[in-house]
Parts: C-alpha cells; structure tokens; sequence
C-alpha cells in the first residue's frame, strides 16, 4: 500500500489543482456574459444587413457586382475561426475537424485552397497541414475591435475579386446555449440570393450617386458584419465551453480527493493495526 505521506502530498497537489479549475470557471463565468451580451448587441445589425444584401441580390441594377457573379468553384478560400487558449472542452476540435473533412472532400475533387486563421489554435493547426496561410490574425482579446479584423479580411475578399478564389468559406463555432456550441460552415460568397433569403415581391432600388459606388460599400460591410458575428459568436462558445470544462475538471479533482483521502485512511488504519500487533505480539513474547 502506498506510503501515507506520498498520500498526502498527492491529495495537496489535486487540491491545489482544483483551486486553479475553480478560478477559471469563475473567471470564464464571468466574461462569459459579456461575450453574450455583445454577441447579441452585434446580431440586429447583422440581420439588417442580411436583408438589405438579399434586396440587392435580387434586384437589377445596372452594375454587377463580383461578390453576386456564381463562379465554377476551382479553389476555395477558407476563413477558419477558432481560439486564442486552449481548456475548453473539445470546442477547437470539432471545428477543426469539420473543417478537415471539407478539405479532404475538396482536395478530392481536385480542388485548391487557401486559409486565413483568425486564433492561434487554428493558425497551427492549418500549419501542420502544409496549407497556405495568406493571412492571420491572433490575440484578439476578449474584446474583439474590427480594425484588427480588417486586414486579414481584406486579403481574402481581394484575393476574390481578383480570381484566386472562387469561392469563400468560414468556418467558426456557433453559440447556441451554454452547454452547446455547433461547428458550423457557411458560404461567404458568392452572395447567393437563395442562401441571404427571397424578400416579399419585387425589390430594387435607386443608386446615388451610382450603383457600383453603393454595392461596393453596401456588399463590402456585408461581409465584414458576418465575419465580426462569426468572431463574437465564437468567443461566447469559447466562454461557455471553458466554463463547462473547467467545472468538470473541479468536480473530477473532488472525486480524486475523496478517493485519496479513502486510501490515505485505510494506510493509516493498517498501519495502527500493524503497530498494535506488533505490541501485542511483543508483549505475548515476554
């Protein structure tokens, strides 16, 4: 049976552990909130937008813009939203994961592809494929800003309008409670008028000073919200899923302890009986 002291300081070393769990539940309990708050802040704005981008997509204007032209898909640009930090559970995985079986599939279909990360989790986990990352952004903080989005963003939708890709995918995890968050892909563009939803009746509008001058603002801030909506969506996932983590670390490091603390009394009993019989024996002896 193992030694009562090597015992002991096992049971310190678990509950040391579990002051550690404890706080970062805490902690990811807190920003939790505020990365909700701000993910639902950010959703009207994205939904206006979204109906505004399919008024657009199915009217005629006399200037048509790149980001509406459907393309024959030949290489992909992939936009992959994961974490800063690790301990959250398996959220980074399953993204990655569906992300990785996209690849396959399309590689498969003879298809090329470029990503830009957007977290240090994914940015090596796309290094470690050998994919091309054409831009990045890490450290965001737990308050994401969208000049530091920006330029990342940028290169990919260039890199659109000038034929390297013909088709634009992020992937991102989605929040939808506290105990689940889905990893989800989503089509960035081209903007099909089926995928942004048919608005009631014919719609059109009047262009000033001019239709390409509007679409490419109008277009343009587009896909910048859903791509910002993707980020905070993410963040309150990562939130949520740390906080979930790290509950169940602390609840693991209490069954530990008490099954320690089991062991450590029965080495202690067996050791008094041992001392007991021994004096017992040494006085019978005599």
């Amino acid at each position: 049976m193992a030694h009562a002291k090597e015992i002991r300081n096992k049971i310190k070393s678990v509950q040391s552990t579990r002051k550690i769990t404890k706080a970062m539940e805490m902690v990811a309990a807190s920003k939790m909130r505020r990365a909700q708050e701000r993910m639902r802040a950010a959703r009207p704005y994205g939904e206006k937008i979204r109906n505004v981008a399919a008024h657009i997509s199915h009217a005629n204007p006399e200037y048509q813009h790149p980001y509406l032209i459907a393309r024959k898909a030949d290489k992909v640009g992939i936009i992959l939203i994961t974490t800063d930090k690790g301990l959250c559970g398996g959220l980074n995985t399953n993204v990655q994961r569906l992300a990785f079986n996209r690849m396959k599939e399309w590689e498969a279909e003879g298809k090329s592809f470029e990503a830009c990360c957007i977290g240090n989790k994914g940015l090596g986990f796309i290094q470690r494929l050998g994919i091309d990352v054409v831009s990045q952004v890490i450290q965001l903080g737990d308050r994401p800003q969208m000049d530091k989005l920006i330029g990342a963003i940028k290169v990919m939708l260039d890199g659109y309008i000038e034929g390297r890709y013909d088709r634009l995918m992020i992937f991102y995890s989605r929040f939808v409670n506290t105990m689940k968050q889905d990893a989800f892909m989503e089509q960035l563009l081209p903007l099909a008028g089926e995928r942004l939803g048919a608005p009631a009746g014919a719609w059109d509008y009047l262009y000033e000073p001019e239709a390409q001058v509007v679409l490419d603002h109008v277009l343009t801030r587009y896909i910048e919200a859903l791509i910002y909506q993707a980020v905070v969506e993410n963040m309150a996932s990562e939130q949520s899923a740390r906080m979930v983590a790290m509950k169940a670390a602390s609840d693991n490091a209490g069954h530990i302890i008490d099954e320690l603390t089991l062991v450590y009394n029965k080495s202690r009993q067996a050791l008094i009986t041992k001392e007991l019989s021994e004096i017992v024996g040494g006085a019978a002896a005599v």
